[in-house]
């Protein structure tokens, strides 16, 4: 039989493209963000009081990251450094956007620099790259109801909003009032955007909660009861501090207030689960890459303290507020019960997501981060670039340095108060050793590390 010229070359081009693997299809992204969440609150970290069925599974399903460091421990300025990889000292926002009029003056920042609107974000980024890119819930970066970096789905909070029922929100800047439970329309929300997706368009969602923030009325009366008998005699809070600032009033009925912050979780947790049951009913699962983290953590009394950063005069860095879930669930990706211990920071995201999703990062950004997607995969470093167990934080006038046993804060410009903790012996930070001159070779190593990540990345 013959062979036209045609197909011969045909034929020929077939051969060649069946011994070239062919690129996997970009993965959609889901990222779950709670407000005020510590890695400590939740069940897969190690609580044994607050329960959270959903969140744990995740987990198991995926690889967890137990030392994920925020870069600043209160919201704006964490999701800043979240969305766009950059230190404060680089994008501008070094504390939360207060709302006019002030509510706790003189903290918080009144507005975001004019600068921060050029910023890239990783939005921006997959957007560029074909994603559809989807966003609900609080924003708090500046300009809550405008529709912004690369989303074309918007449902937020109105700057101000602290309402769990019947909130105000931005749908695509319009104002609307609606009615029923925050979390429960931002999931309903999240199932609109996942209707309409087209299976021939990669899609990043975010659905960033308000759960468990303050205040703690609003939620649904069955969450509250779950928890109207609990002791919380494991969660190792303590008796007020004499230095206790933002939120103490939190402090007068310690145990009272865990119980309405646990229904909090929970409320989220049941959110989380059914999300994740809808991704596995519309069979999105085997392709989308779902995360979960927080954009600070929280003290709920331990340190005899109640918020975050703030919750203290001077300011505080304690693991408690620093540390927050980092949980990566990516079918035939990750794999299940995956734990990792490295130290990642809030600025190694963005370099992450953009190598998991196969888009370069901006480059002339000054970013510090790296991507730990081999970690997330347990996937072998090269040899030659072994995982560096160094992050830093920055809030203000208040700044750490942490390695993988060390803690250093200095605080106005090493004027002080400062502290040297040794968590491996002492991981709840009870005592300061920076005075203490055994451990002088240290406090200089982190010192000399800490001033030469502000110089390269301010």
């Amino acid at each position: 039989m013959s062979v036209t010229r045609r197909y011969f070359f045909l034929g020929c081009a077939a051969a060649a493209l069946a011994g070239k693997k062919r690129p996997e299809p970009r993965p959609n992204i889901v990222l779950i963000l709670a407000d005020d969440l510590g890695a400590w609150m939740l069940g897969c970290y190690g609580n044994q009081e607050i329960r959270t069925p959903n969140i744990d599974l995740l987990a198991r399903m995926g690889t967890r990251f137990t030392n994920n460091y925020v870069c600043t421990p209160i919201c704006s300025a964490s999701r800043a450094t979240l969305f766009t990889g950059r230190t404060p000292m680089q994008h501008g926002i070094e504390d939360f956007l207060t709302p006019k009029p002030l509510d706790n003056p003189p903290q918080g920042q009144a507005a975001a620099p004019p600068s921060f609107r050029q910023e890239i974000m990783i939005s921006d980024i997959l957007a560029d790259a074909g994603y559809n890119c989807g966003y609900l819930g609080k924003w708090h970066m500046g300009d809550d109801q405008k529709p912004q970096h690369g989303y074309r789905f918007w449902y937020t909070m109105l700057e101000g909003s602290s309402s769990y029922q019947d909130p105000k929100l931005s749908w695509n800047g319009e104002i609307v009032q609606e009615r029923g439970y925050l979390a429960e329309l931002l999931t309903q929300k999240a199932i609109q955007f996942l209707d309409d997706q087209k299976a021939d368009h990669p899609f990043f969602l975010v659905v960033s909660h308000f759960n468990p923030h303050v205040p703690y009325e609003g939620h649904p009366q069955k969450y509250y009861d779950m928890y109207a008998a609990t002791k919380f005699v494991t969660i190792g809070w303590e008796s007020p501090a004499p230095n206790a600032l933002r939120e103490k009033e939190y402090l007068q009925d310690i145990v009272g207030n865990a119980r309405k912050c646990a229904a909090s979780v929970t409320a989220l947790d049941d959110q989380i689960g059914a999300l994740i049951q809808y991704l596995r009913n519309k069979n999105l699962l085997d392709n989308t890459l779902v995360i979960f983290t927080s954009d600070n953590g929280f003290l709920l009394g331990r340190h005899g303290l109640w918020s975050k950063g703030h919750a203290s005069d001077p300011i505080n860095m304690y693991d408690e507020v620093m540390v927050t879930p980092m949980i990566w669930c990516w079918h035939g990706k990750t794999p299940p019960e995956g734990v990792r211990p490295e130290l990642v920071s809030f600025y190694d995201f963005l370099p992450t997501v953009c190598e998991a999703a196969g888009v370069t990062a901006p480059a002339n950004r000054g970013l510090c981060g790296r991507s730990y997607l081999k970690l997330a995969k347990n996937k072998p470093l090269p040899k030659k670039k072994p995982w560096n167990n160094l992050v830093f934080g920055h809030f203000r006038n208040t700044e750490m340095a942490r390695d993988g046993r060390y803690k250093l804060i200095v605080r106005n410009g090493g004027e002080g108060p400062n502290e040297l903790y040794d968590l491996r012996a002492d991981p709840r930070e009870k005592t300061n050793e920076f005075a203490n001159q055994g451990f002088a070779t240290v406090r200089i190593r982190l010192t000399e590390a800490l001033e030469g990540w502000k110089k390269q990345y301010s």
